[in-house]
């Protein structure tokens, strides 16, 4: 990865997820954040206050900064659209928290703005940048799995009734998007299609069963058809005490491996290679926190750290973004095909037509 040089970031939205955005920017050499924005009076002030920057709550003289080359967008999910576009058309490029926004049609605009506008934009899957992550990209990509024939993602959370009633916005269509799979399961399933490509059939259940007062799902089951010909299974919950790391697993004809957030619990192979023992001992228990399993705060933010500075580096190299807005794009069509396979109780085909 290129040194990056002299890169400001701003950034828009100043809740809960900006605290890991801004932690993150402080320990990228050349990089730096400059100035927050959020609409809540004394927000800015107070976050600046505590991580320096310059406070805004006029959003067109935050887009008017000089001193930002890149904003991130730290809102809630359904106003990720009316965040990012400003930004665009000001001239930044953006970054944007998962997911890219809250249905396909939106998450296309974001794109076409970037594109119109000649500046970059990419997603916040963090989660693609953990070690064990990579680590089975490329034994996948090196076909040390031979025919996979089955590819899970468990992300089995909870969340209290708290929660949901602690903001307005959560649990909601206009501002969440969905419920367990497009707020928390939204990583692994990203990171199931990264591994696995495209998904071609779904049919799924999506069910509210432990919390009350939210229109979106808690509970959700997926059964999927990959173009590789694999089969797959998602489930989603915020419903199942105390919360469990996610899990994903990729079981082929010559190998299979089960990781649990940065933990890889299983890795078993046909052909053993040397590096085989190392990578078992090393990632036996490489999880250093609680995955966001059962408290949202719990998380760390050395992903955030590798995407911003991958991210600034590609604009000073003058080339593509890792996560891009199309990449960004696939989970959220995954998910919805599988709200409207809940909704008609029927097989959906991807790409999902009108």
């Amino acid at each position: 990865m290129s040194t990056v040089q002299n890169t400001g970031f701003g950034i828009l939205g100043l809740g809960m997820i900006a605290e890991f955005h801004v932690k993150a920017i402080s320990e990228i050499t050349g990089c730096r954040f400059v100035a927050g924005f959020d609409t809540i009076p004394g927000r800015a002030a107070a976050f600046c206050e505590k991580y320096g920057g310059k406070p805004y709550e006029d959003l067109s003289a935050f887009l008017a900064d000089k001193n930002i080359d890149i904003v991130t967008i730290a809102t809630p999910s359904g106003l990720h659209l009316d965040g990012a576009v400003a930004a665009l058309r000001a001239g930044k490029h953006v970054i944007v928290e998962k997911p890219l926004e809250i249905t396909r049609a939106r998450c296309d605009l974001i794109i076409a703005e970037a594109k119109i506008n000649k500046v970059k934009v990419g997603t916040i899957f963090p989660a693609r940048y953990h070690a064990p992550s990579k680590i089975i990209k490329k034994a996948i990509d090196a076909g040390r799995f031979g025919k996979i024939v089955l590819a899970d993602a468990q992300i089995k959370w909870y969340r209290s009734q708290e929660y949901y009633d602690s903001g307005k916005w959560r649990g909601t269509w206009q501002f969440d998007g969905g419920g367990a799979l497009m707020n928390q399961s939204i990583h692994a399933i990203d990171l199931l299609q990264w591994f696995m490509g495209d998904v071609k059939e779904i049919f799924a259940f999506t069910a509210t069963l432990a919390h009350e007062r939210i229109e979106v799902e808690d509970s959700a089951a997926a059964a999927l058809r990959f173009a590789n010909g694999a089969l797959g299974v998602i489930e989603g919950t915020t419903g199942a005490y105390p919360g469990f790391l996610k899990k994903i697993e990729i079981c082929g004809s010559h190998g299979s491996v089960i990781m649990e957030e940065e933990n890889i619990t299983a890795w078993q192979f046909t052909d053993e290679r040397p590096e085989d023992a190392a990578i078992r001992r090393d990632y036996a228990g490489a999880t250093a926190t609680g995955g966001g399993a059962a408290d949202p705060k719990a998380i760390g933010y050395h992903g955030h750290r590798m995407l911003f500075e991958s991210f600034a580096a590609a604009l000073q190299d003058d080339r593509p973004v890792d996560i891009d807005g199309n990449e960004g794009r696939k989970a959220v069509e995954i998910i919805e095909g599988i709200y409207r396979s809940a909704k008609t109780r029927g097989p959906v085909s991807l790409p999902l037509q009108e």
